[in-house]
């Protein structure tokens, strides 16, 4: 006789529901950096049980975008301007890997592609009315850069990688508050196509790498309020 089914699908279900809007209330600063995250006022808000809302932060701390302090339950991980660093530097030399690896396996279909990604995220304005990065850019941007290391074959530098952009999501968010001079986001993404299209490996690394701080500039120089 066939077992019978358990309810452990829908529980890895819920739970993944909950790791998705909670990283986007995290990501969008719904969910202030700092702020403590009560079970109980969770478990109302998300109907949610207990086990997958603690499965759901025990995951995205393992993330880092959450925080548990001893004795003291879960916290949105805080900003900080070592946090904003390590990211940035830590991000720029996992990238500089997957460039060169991708160059390395890279064809016509990639090329393609990633004129493709860079053709859609022209299109699409980045910030809104209110003066917030639009969503839809922020997925079109994540695509575009995801697509330039995509045919690097080590999926663990690709997961790496992946948790760190998450994490950048949220200083990229707060550097537009801090923006007094307009930025060609565009001219940086299609400067860094070029290189990696044309295999000029090391041109591409440093342009990454100079895209990636220009956000850290802009946040140590305009927004140095937000790290006292």
């Amino acid at each position: 006789m066939p077992a019978a089914p358990t309810n452990q699908s829908g529980a890895r279900t819920r739970t993944s529901e909950l790791v998705a809007l909670l990283r986007q209330q995290i990501l969008s600063a719904q969910l202030k950096p700092g702020e403590r995250l009560r079970f109980d006022e969770l478990r109302q808000q998300m109907d949610a049980g207990m086990s997958p809302l603690r499965e759901a932060l025990t995951r995205l701390a393992s993330d880092g975008l959450v925080t548990l302090e001893e004795h003291k339950g879960y916290r949105v991980a805080p900003v900080s301007r070592d946090d904003l660093l390590d990211i940035a530097q830590t991000r720029s030399d996992i990238e500089a890997l997957l460039v060169k690896r991708s160059i390395a396996h890279g064809n016509d279909a990639w090329e393609g592609r990633i004129l493709a990604a860079l053709h859609e995220l022209g299109k699409k304005n980045k910030l809104d009315i209110n003066g917030e990065i639009d969503p839809l850019w922020e997925d079109l941007h994540q695509n575009f850069h995801s697509i330039l290391v995509s045919m690097c074959p080590s999926s663990r530098l690709l997961q790496f990688r992946q948790i760190l952009a998450d994490q950048a999501v949220r200083y990229r968010r707060l550097s537009v508050k801090y923006l007094h001079e307009p930025r060609d986001d565009m001219a940086e993404h299609r400067a860094i196509a070029d290189a990696v299209i044309a295999r000029r490996a090391d041109d591409a690394i440093e342009l990454l790498r100079a895209h990636y701080m220009r956000t850290v500039e802009i946040l140590l120089e305009e927004g140095a309020e937000l790290f006292e």
